[in-house]
């Protein structure tokens, strides 16, 4: 591919300027007062798809727009959709920012911005390999279906109904997103399996009102005393779960996932310094990768309760609350789980406060077949974009919207992430590695490539 590769390197500015662009519009999901800015990104999305060559369109739903666009069909060639998301993360905290999260900065080869890896960044790969298609060969090998949300990192609410509505629309053969990361720094990868989500908010409340903790200790429950038993209830100390029947439909990683995993180039002590830690912790009998990638997890993420202010004040709260979650593998259901982990926490609610527990949302862990040509055509890409073979890894994480691609369009998904771990995503100094941001690009266009030798 000559051409194409001429193409990309002397657009190399033009596609970071372009990047940049993106990555200024503070399309915060989560935050109403971005309102604006949601519907600018989603714009910017259109016209650029437009700009291309594609047939592009904007969708409005009861939340924020989703983008679809589509090249045209290619006789006897698969269908490719590719998902990404132009919503990102709120940036606080701000202070720990060295340069605003909005206002791109290229330092040491990366670009640091909020939105960078995800998954501004990662998703704009895919759509700049098949503006290079189009501009070189004025095709593409295969037909190409971009599906670009705004409500990725709100839950996606809209997403399933604009599945089964569209769903002839959307039909393909395979599905591509990136916003997973590679192994490690020049070590690209596949990913082939996510955990699966259960996330909760506990909230428990007694008296009608604070009170002084002097004179009432002692005689009434203090909601945060109670919610700090609940939640140290859930886990023992090596983090096993104590849930009843929460192991039960644990799928066991076989042996030759553990030798696989042990033969991969993992630095535990690389990993400790990387995150600025003295030690891991977890399940016995487990290593790092596996607890990270194939075993659950619960982790309390926000609690609150009582006085936050400067200095002291001696109050019993009359509430206090808690946000957590389980990351659940295969097979493991979180409405199983949930009915399980309301009957557990109520026997652990002392006498004297009451308690509410609100399911916040969950998905299912996902496994990808490793034996199908896809996964073929995709690491034949990846070695010609990057220069070396992919690895294939689980990722910790989860991406809920796999399992409904999965039930609705009844198509597999490639899993390609261009994104390092220090990336900080969802963190203050979210980045992207500029070269990966080319490499993504190349690769993905071979991959249409590669794609395009398969009958379908």
């Amino acid at each position: 591919m000559p051409d194409f590769s001429q193409y990309l390197d002397e657009h190399r500015e033009v596609f970071e300027a372009d990047l940049c662009e993106l990555l200024r519009i503070p399309s915060v999901s989560a935050d109403s007062s971005h309102q604006n800015d949601m519907a600018a990104a989603a714009d910017w999305m259109l016209r650029h798809f437009q700009t291309i060559g594609l047939s592009a369109e904007l969708i409005p739903t009861k939340g924020h727009p989703i983008v679809y666009a589509e090249s045209p069909p290619v006789e006897g060639a698969p269908t490719a959709l590719i998902y990404g998301h132009y919503d990102v993360q709120p940036p606080d905290p701000l202070d720990e920012w060295i340069s605003p999260p909005f206002e791109p900065t290229k330092r040491d080869g990366n670009v640091y911005a909020r939105g960078a890896t995800d998954d501004k960044g990662q998703m704009l790969t895919h759509v700049k390999s098949g503006q290079t298609w189009l501009e070189t060969e004025g095709r593409l090998p295969i037909q190409l279906k971009y599906l670009i949300e705004g409500e990725e990192e709100v839950g996606s609410e809209s997403l399933d109904a604009f599945l089964e509505d569209r769903r002839e629309q959307l039909a393909c053969d395979v599905i591509v997103i990136s916003d997973t990361s590679q192994f490690a720094p020049g070590q690209p990868a596949i990913t082939y399996g996510l955990r699966g989500i259960a996330y909760f908010e506990l909230r428990v409340s007694g008296p009608k009102q604070d009170l002084h903790s002097g004179t009432f200790g002692g005689a009434v429950a203090n909601p945060l005393n109670a919610l700090s038993k609940m939640l140290a209830a859930l886990t023992d100390g090596d983090g096993r779960i104590q849930v009843p029947g929460f192991y039960d439909d644990v799928i066991e990683l076989p042996a030759k996932e553990r030798e696989q995993f042990a033969a991969l180039n993992f630095d535990e002590a690389k990993f400790m310094e990387q995150i600025g830690v003295k030690a891991v912790q977890g399940e016995v009998d487990f290593s790092t990768l596996e607890r990270r990638w194939a075993r659950p997890t619960c982790d309390v993420h926000g609690l609150w309760g009582g006085y936050q202010g400067e200095g002291g004040k001696t109050v019993l709260p009359c509430r206090a609350g808690a946000k957590f979650s389980f990351r659940l593998v295969p097979d493991q259901d979180p409405k199983k789980v949930a009915a399980s982990l309301e009957s557990y926490l109520r026997s652990h609610c002392p006498l004297g406060v009451e308690m509410e527990l609100i399911d916040l949302h969950g998905a299912p862990g996902v496994l990808v077949p490793l034996e199908s040509p896809f996964m073929s055509a995709a690491a034949a890409a990846i070695e010609k974009g990057f220069g070396t073979a992919p690895v294939f890894i689980r990722e910790g994480g989860s991406i809920p919207i796999v399992n409904a691609f999965a039930e609705t369009l009844g198509a597999d998904t490639l899993l390609l992430g261009w994104g390092l771990d220090d990336d900080n995503t969802h963190s203050p100094n979210e980045k992207l590695h500029l070269a990966d941001f080319h490499r993504g690009i190349k690769a993905s266009g071979h991959l249409w490539e590669e794609l395009g030798k398969l009958k379908r």
